[in-house]
């Protein structure tokens, strides 16, 4: 049974706020760093919206990157410390390389960087300052524009001809302890995304400038997350995809507060890799 024929209002779910983007004047922008004197850290404000968050894990075979932009997938890893670096790079970068390009069926597929996230008690996401928290706001990391940047960016000399192919940029998102009941990922079902729902948005860096989607608020949008996730399984999110044929090219998505996390639940300790994957077509 497909998803489109699943009952979803029969699934289990939790009601949880999101946090969308407020109306604002101008392209929103937020600076990831201290911003010049007299300028706010964002004009991005939000907007919570209290809404239900289905359990995706009984229909979790009926996901799919090309329809809803994201699958959950299961992946042991033999990575001991995801806070060393050096082993996540030596171990975990060339375990998910070899199984993103058989799983996508891709011809190549370079990992770019990674982020490592433990939710902190009334700490703010500041890159450079402790760990880095969950992100708590609608977004889509890249846009139309800045995903096929991201080609140009790490490959340079070869930009130009690999963009001639379908580009995505697909994150493997996993927790590094379990099972995950603080702060879980929430995903926007991309079947229920219209036009005008994203909203270009400026993230200044200190030597760049980034573009990722902020999301207006639809009622018709719908919203999935997979509860007790374990350190064995993953999430593919869409963050990019050059292809222009119907399909879903970009993965909305957010931590929440769950209401129902038990308070004795270690916070959440999560890693995530952004990877370029290239297809000749």
């Amino acid at each position: 049974m497909g998803l489109q024929e699943t009952k979803i209002e029969s699934l289990p779910f939790v009601k949880a706020e999101l946090n969308y983007l407020a109306p604002v004047a101008g392209k929103p922008r937020t600076y990831a760093f201290d911003p010049p004197p007299g300028e706010p850290k964002s004009t991005a404000l939000p907007e919570p919206h209290v809404l239900p968050i289905f359990d995706g894990r009984v229909v979790a075979n009926n996901f799919s990157l090309d329809r809803q932009g994201f699958e959950l997938v299961r992946h042991p890893t033999v990575v001991r410390n995801f806070y060393d670096d050096e082993e996540v790079k030596r171990v975990y970068y060339p375990a998910v390389e070899a199984f993103l390009k058989a799983t996508l069926k891709a011809d190549r597929v370079l990992i770019f960087d990674h982020t490592v996230r433990r939710r902190v008690e009334g700490a703010a996401d500041i890159r450079g300052a402790g760990p880095r928290q969950p992100a708590t706001r609608v977004h889509v990391d890249q846009t139309a524009s800045s995903g096929a940047n991201r080609v140009r960016e790490h490959l340079p000399d070869e930009a130009e001809e690999l963009l001639k192919g379908r580009v995505q940029v697909i994150n493997l998102w996993r927790p590094i302890r379990g099972p995950l009941r603080d702060s879980p990922l929430a995903m926007l079902d991309g079947t229920t995304v219209k036009d005008g729902d994203l909203i270009a948005s400026d993230l200044i860096y200190p030597n760049r400038q980034g573009e990722t989607y902020s999301v207006r608020f639809n009622p018709g949008h719908r919203w999935f997350y997979f509860r007790d996730m374990t350190p064995d399984e993953a999430i593919l999110l869409k963050c990019y995809d050059s292809a222009t044929d119907g399909r879903t090219r970009f993965g909305p998505h957010t931590a929440f507060v769950d209401p129902t996390t038990p308070t004795d639940a270690p916070p959440r300790e999560s890693i995530e890799l952004r990877t370029l994957v290239f297809h000749k077509r």
